[in-house]
């Protein structure tokens, strides 16, 4: 595979980005490649030191780069040579086989929906996340991408969320809930309740109902499905709270998380890490032609390099065949 990074759109970029290519020399096959875009120059610079970095690593030229602040559509019309734009057009011109950033996630997937168009059969592509729990990884689609969803968009996250869990977590069978503020048919608003219908209509997913925010870490399912404004607050929460609540748990045993010695702090950095947004890398962006990887903009070096493993992944498992395969047995069905 050839995997590009926008070498310019994280918190601190080039460094992260490059460093995050460095490391990913240990997990790829002898054929893979990265394509670092960005400021060739500012990028080589990080480069330097390395050895034999040109044996697996290229880096190609982009000469505009979008802030974080800058509106998506109007940012992609106005710096059509940008690394954001430059890299999903590589993608779309079988330059790449996959394209990861750090950068501003509205351009981002404005540049892949623009430049790779859509899975066929899919509406709205959105983005799909992995997060540990205590009895296994729980899958959320969308966490934000779209914030203006209708019900055929949250049951097709449903669909391709199911395939992701299946694929890359391992889970034979996922239990899909419906994120709404009760667990009763009749709750939620008005988008929740007709996606609801839509869900429990389709004989294809293992669909419990709705669930409560209080539920998803409680095994009450293995995909939750929501739009991508509710999926944003509750991906930043999750984010939060984990660290947030061990480091109020050692104060209250006058414990510090720099003690080495003491099996309770190891346990604490051990849960933390498993919540740390580099951990998992990156979440793909679900309904694309072609594979998305969107990561944190502080992402780190090891964040950046799991982002390369999370694209392996889902390039080698083929996760997106699978879903066209899965919607155009479901549109067949609808027809018959």
């Amino acid at each position: 595979m050839r995997i590009g990074i926008d070498a310019m759109g994280g918190d601190h970029s080039p460094m992260v980005e490059a460093g995050g290519a460095l490391a990913a020399r240990a997990i790829l096959d002898p054929q893979d490649r990265i394509v670092l875009v960005g400021d060739e120059a500012a990028v080589r610079k990080c480069l330097a030191d390395a050895e034999d970095w040109q044996e697996c690593i290229e880096v190609r030229h982009a000469e505009q780069v979008i802030g974080m602040n800058e509106v998506p559509v109007e940012a992609l019309r106005s710096k059509p040579n940008s690394s954001i734009a430059l890299l999903a057009q590589m993608h779309a011109d079988g330059e790449l086989d996959a394209c990861i950033s750090a950068g501003n996630t509205g351009a981002f997937v404005a540049a892949a929906q623009m430049r790779l168009r859509r899975l066929p059969g899919v509406h709205r592509p959105g983005i799909c996340v992995m997060t540990p729990t205590y009895y296994g990884p729980l899958v959320v689609c969308d966490v934000g991408a779209n914030v203006n969803c209708r019900p055929r968009h949250l049951h097709q996250y449903a669909v391709m969320a199911v395939v992701y869990a299946r694929t890359i977590c391992g889970i034979k069978s996922p239990r899909v809930g419906l994120l709404s503020i009760g667990q009763e048919d009749a709750k939620g608003n008005i988008l929740v309740r007709q996606t609801y219908e839509l869900l429990q209509g389709d004989p294809g997913l293992h669909f419990v109902g709705n669930v409560e925010g209080r539920d998803v870490f409680r095994n009450a399912c293995d995909v939750v499905v929501c739009d991508g404004f509710v999926g944003n607050v509750v991906l930043k929460l999750m984010e939060g709270m984990a660290g947030s609540v061990i480091r109020t748990m050692l104060d209250e045993l006058g414990l510090n998380m720099t003690e080495e010695h003491d099996q309770v702090t190891r346990a604490a950095r051990s849960i933390i890490s498993k919540y740390d947004f580099n951990e998992y890398g990156g979440a793909p962006l679900l309904g694309v032609a072609g594979i998305t990887i969107i990561c944190h903009g502080a992402s780190d070096s090891r964040g950046i390099m799991n982002a390369v493993r999370v694209a392996l992944e889902f390039g080698k498992l083929r996760v997106n065949e699978q879903i066209t395969e899965l919607l155009s047995q479901r549109q067949g069905a609808a027809h018959e």
